[in-house]
């Protein structure tokens, strides 16, 4: 049976999401606390591949057990295993095929900026020494929508077989006095396309390149006609979509037929 498991993390302390030879990761503590409950065959699938210190507000995962398992308590078992900055939210029973990653829709980032210092954010926000034209970063971010190849914000080298991905926003938000926050959303995003997105729009909020000029940066699709990525510790993914076939409610192996 596959079961889908919804949970946050802090990123600062791990490099990143997937299981790396030598190397701390969440999918990697997830995985030793699924074994410990299910055996050494156990492991689980993540719904994207966040690199070295980003968060997670909510991430997805699925992982395959032989047989039903009491989904509340094994949350709660795995919460209680897993360190103080992996929480778990849920686990819940899905269909056969649910893949975590496969069968997602869309993915939501946001990015936080702050033009002030403030030591409860240095881990979670990007301190600005400048002040930034958000109306024409907004401006820019708006030309991101009519485009799908987005080769010019991507590192390349990985595993994708497409540079194609379908946003369907991507806006810059003022949350309070100097805080902005970053919101995009898409099917799907490319490695360090997000980081990539917002350092090139600081540079436009900087005055360093004009808003018109993403059409210029899009159409080179060269990572190096764009500006640099922004660091890490910025960066959550907040949100995971999935068809509502895919997330129905199985019935639960304590409950009554």
């Amino acid at each position: 049976m596959r079961y889908f498991i919804t949970l946050s993390f802090d990123g600062t302390d791990y490099h990143g999401w997937q299981v790396q030879p030598g190397a701390v990761s969440v999918q990697g503590m997830l995985n030793q606390a699924l074994q410990r409950l299910f055996g050494p065959q156990t492991s689980c699938v993540g719904a994207g591949r966040t690199d070295a210190g980003v968060h997670a507000a909510m991430m997805v995962a699925h992982f395959d057990v032989p047989q039903p398992i009491d989904a509340a308590q094994t949350a709660y078992r795995l919460g209680r295993m897993l360190p103080p900055d992996i929480a778990i939210q849920e686990v819940r029973p899905v269909a056969d095929d649910a893949h975590a990653r496969f069968s997602a829709t869309s993915r939501t980032y946001h990015y936080y900026v702050t033009t002030r210092k403030d030591p409860f954010r240095r881990h979670y926000a990007m301190r600005l020494p400048w002040m930034l034209d958000f109306e024409r970063m907004n401006e820019a971010a708006e030309l991101l929508l009519d485009i799908t190849d987005f080769t010019s914000f991507a590192k390349l080298g990985g595993d994708q077989k497409t540079n194609i991905c379908h946003l369907r926003y991507a806006r810059w938000k003022k949350m309070e006095d100097g805080v902005w926050r970053f919101e995009i959303c898409a099917d799907r995003f490319l490695r360090n396309m997000v980081r990539a997105i917002v350092g090139t729009l600081i540079e436009v909020g900087r005055g360093r390149i004009a808003p018109a000029d993403m059409l210029h940066i899009i159409a080179a699709h060269d990572r190096c006609a764009a500006g640099e990525s922004v660091p890490a510790c910025g960066l959550f993914l907040v949100d995971v979509g999935y068809p509502k076939e895919v997330v129905h409610d199985e019935p639960s192996p304590t409950e009554e037929a």
